[in-house]
Parts: C-alpha cells; structure tokens; sequence
C-alpha cells in the first residue's frame, strides 16, 4: 500500500529533530545518500588489521556490510546486504552488528559466525582523543554542474580490545599492544551504485589522480599526544579538495593548509613504502611528518566495494538478504592487485621530531607520475 504519511522511528521520540520531518525520511532524495562506519584496527607489530564497515543507503532501502583480515598479504573479507526497511532500526548487516558504548568515545564491532570465512571478532573501540571533523567534502562533478559529493566526516584515534577467532585460533587483542581509527560520515557520496546508463561517465583512467587520506596519532616522551589528519585529492595537476588538522586532546583543531609528499610507491602494485608529508601551517611555518608501511598488512578496500568488485557496488541491491566473500594468500601480486584496487588501509609507522606513533593511510595513485617513477602503462584503479 502506497504510503500517504510519514513513518514514525523510536528516534522521532528524543528532542534532535533539524527538520520538519521524521526519521524516516532524508533531508534529499539523491539516491547516493550514504551514512557510513568503518573502522582499521592493528596490531602495532603490523602482524594482523580487522578492517570492517557498514554503510547505509536510505534511499535505495539498501544497507550492506564487509568484515575482513589482512594479515601480511593475506586477505579474508566478508561481505552482506540487505533490505533496509525490513529491520529499519538495527545497525547491522548479516553477521555483523554495531554497538555505541559511549557515544563519542567507545563502539563496539562484531563479526559473529558465518559460513563464508573462517573468521570473527568482538571488537571494543575506545577513543584516546576526541573525534575529530574533517573539512566538509563539497566537490561538483569535473563535467556537468551536479554537487556529487557533499559529504561530512568525523574520525577518532582509538585502543582495541577484545577477541579474534581465525582459521580456529583465538587471537586476544589488547589495548596496550593494538591501535586503530574509526569514522563516521553521513551525505551525498560519489560511486555510490551504477552510474545511470544515460549519462556521461568520465573515465578515471584517462586523467592523472592521486588521493591521500590519513589520520596519525603520535605519542612525545613526555607522554603529551595529538594527531595530524589530511585528505587530499588532485586531478590533472589541481587540487579539488583539501583537509588538513592538527589534532589536540582538548579537542582544538589548527588547520593545516597545503601539503607536499615526497613518497615512494612499489611500481608494480602501487602500495605506499613511506616517505615523508611536509604540512603548510600558514605564516611561513611547515611541519615535516615521516612514514614508513610497517609490514605488508594493509587491507585492500575494494573486497568492501570501495570503487567496484567483481559487478557489486556500495548499495547495489541483492534482495532482501545476500553474503559472499573470498579469500586471497597474497593480494600484492600484480594481477590481484589490479582486482582489489589500489585503495588500501595501510598500516604506518609515523615520526615528527622524538615524537612517534601510528597511522593509516590510504592512497590512489592513477596515471603517469614521473617523480613517483610510475608509468602510464603500468596504471590501474
């Protein structure tokens, strides 16, 4: 039966209302509206990550889930989808299920018993700072006038602890020994579903690109801490969006205005090897931030469907309920790379002056890059 009002949520009940509508309903009815969690999560020793998200299409009635393992070159993924308005109210997905302990400050991820992977976790995720705004990401379309990313974010620099169970073993995770980063975003987001057969698709192949994300967290001796975040992304020689933050624990933000990498990626799959970030602080200053891949952990994002896998898309339906997965013994070698995207949670080791600390950093690198030494020929997504 077509519905002539509005739904109501147990949400419509608390005093957070900003528009003249209910819970049920977005502010926009662009279908690549997403609200999105996801959280990396290491051992400091880069010997194993859990990388896992959630995402939620209100508007394709569509929300889906992945859960993998990087563990060296080794990667485990699980994936599941299902029919949003069917269980409206549950922040999960399949075996996967999400819990606010302390908003702000500690979630919880859990990966229960599947039949895809021999793999799950009971994640606790407790914040060592504050979350974190990044800029607004408002970026149109680089032909045609429409807004395709109009998107907000926050990131917070946390512990773990919990359990994780692989191939049968029992791996304890603690907070003194494992680090990580969750997010949260919400808005219009690009490569969200198929793009419409009638309309002009530009081909990323075809250009330059290069996209930076990373949140590090570093540690002085005095035991004083905070964080340097930046997303960045660069097409054909300009930057269509930039932000950047020095992170404080009483929650001040500076901002940093600019950045200049000098970094070395492997010429064959692309993977960050370090390098160094110079950060333009304004007034002349700049801060210089060395990195360095702590190990070949570094979960491949797109098993999550992050840019396309194998014809699945973010919030591409599958029907009311669907979960697959794989599994690879080494996602570097050149040709799986080329499956699994170039995107990737790396996981770094991070160093301004005596203070230290760890990071990930995420990156794209498309196109000929001459100071890079990265051809054309040898580009992929």
């Amino acid at each position: 039966m077509r519905q002539s009002m509005q739904k109501l949520f147990p949400a419509d009940e608390l005093l957070c209302h900003q528009t003249p509508e209910t819970f049920a309903t977005i502010s926009q009815a662009d279908s690549s509206w997403t609200e999105k969690l996801w959280g990396s999560l290491f051992a400091r020793d880069g010997s194993i990550q859990v990388d896992v998200g959630i995402g939620k299409y209100h508007n394709r009635n569509v929300i889906d889930m992945f859960a993998g393992v990087s563990r060296g070159p080794e990667q485990l993924t699980v994936r599941a989808s299902r029919q949003l308005d069917l269980d409206p109210h549950r922040v999960g997905v399949g075996p996967v299920d999400y819990e606010v302990i302390e908003p702000l400050r500690k979630v919880r991820f859990i990966l229960r018993h599947n039949d895809i992977q021999p793999l799950r976790f009971d994640l606790t995720v407790t914040g060592v700072l504050p979350p974190f705004l990044e800029q607004k990401d408002e970026q149109r379309e680089p032909h045609g006038f429409r807004i395709q990313s109009d998107l907000l974010r926050y990131h917070q620099s946390s512990t773990v602890s919990g359990e994780i169970w692989l191939d049968g073993e029992r791996i304890e995770v603690r907070d003194e020994e494992w680090f990580g980063f969750r997010d949260h975003s919400w808005g219009v987001r690009m490569d969200v579903g198929e793009p419409a057969p009638d309309i002009f698709k530009p081909q990323r192949l075809d250009g330059d690109f290069i996209l930076t994300w990373s949140p590090m967290y570093l540690r002085r001796p005095d035991g004083s801490s905070y964080e340097i975040h930046h997303y960045q992304q660069w097409v054909d020689g300009a930057t269509t969006y930039f932000s950047g933050f020095e992170n404080l624990p009483d929650g001040t933000q500076n901002p940093l205005y600019a950045v200049v990498d000098q970094l070395r990626y492997d010429p064959v799959n692309r993977r960050l090897i370090g390098g160094t970030m110079t950060f333009d602080e304004g007034w002349g200053k700049t801060r210089t931030i060395e990195i360095e891949a702590i190990s070949d952990t570094g979960f491949h994002l797109g098993t999550g469907l992050y840019f396309g896998f194998k014809g699945q898309r973010h919030g591409q339906w599958h029907g009311p309920e669907h979960l697959d997965g794989e599994r690879y013994p080494d996602v570097s070698q050149a040709d799986t790379a080329r499956e699994v995207h170039q995107l990737r949670d790396c996981v770094i080791r991070c160093r301004e002056g005596d203070a230290v600390g760890y990071g990930i950093f995420e990156s794209m690198v498309i196109g000929e890059h001459p100071r890079y030494g990265l051809t054309r020929e040898t580009s992929f997504l």
